[in-house]
């Protein structure tokens, strides 16, 4: 168990400082040239990589619902998604395919993205990554069902443990009708494979 003054040392201790810890424990030099700045840039970028932290999805789903009588799956595909495995920080990054069909409200089409966005720009696994996205667009317009897919490329497989380079992940979530309906899932799927539309 840590001392109340390791404790404290290691609270106070700026982002910056925790940093040059890291380059000093690897055996590198922190004065030297290239690594002055190093730690300044770590922390701006991790402050970018999480800021999904800091943003609350269903807050900005809410001011981009509308009213429509429109009742066919909506599908917006490949939408590309960059995250932080929460086991190594490495990053994780790939496509994601999200489907639903309405029960009176659609979400803005750019929103889509922007909910991706926000929950991949946190530490994050794959499988959790896919249910928060389902999750969220079935609390928000409440639809007869929601699809969400995601393919992606893991860089602590890639480049360390078992350096598999061509190894890809998928998840996927049904909800609703998605789950229930094998002709609903099937024809989402398809849809979702289909490369030859010039899409």
């Amino acid at each position: 168990m840590r001392s109340s003054v390791e404790s404290n040392t290691v609270t106070s201790a700026s982002f910056e400082d925790l940093v040059q810890e890291i380059l000093v424990r690897l055996g590198e030099d922190p004065k030297r040239e290239g690594l002055v700045r190093t730690p300044n840039r770590v922390h701006r970028a991790y402050e970018f990589l999480t800021k999904g932290y800091k943003e609350d999805p269903e807050a900005m789903l809410k001011n981009a619902l509308f009213t429509v009588t429109y009742d066919e799956m909506v599908i917006v595909k490949d939408i590309e998604m960059f995250s932080l495995c929460e086991h190594h920080m490495l990053p994780f990054f790939g496509k994601v395919h999200v489907a639903y069909i309405p029960n009176g409200k659609v979400i803005g089409l750019s929103k889509l993205p922007r909910l991706i966005e926000i929950f991949s720009r946190r530490l994050q696994i794959q499988e959790r990554l896919t249910t928060q996205i389902a999750e969220t667009i079935q609390k928000a317009i409440e639809p007869q069902g929601v699809g969400v897919v995601i393919e992606a490329r893991h860089l602590c497989m890639m480049m360390r443990g078992v350096e598999k380079q061509h190894s890809a992940a998928v998840t996927s979530s049904m909800l609703g009708c998605f789950r229930h309906e094998q002709e609903t899932r099937t024809e989402f799927l398809s849809l979702i494979r289909n490369r030859a539309n010039g899409l």
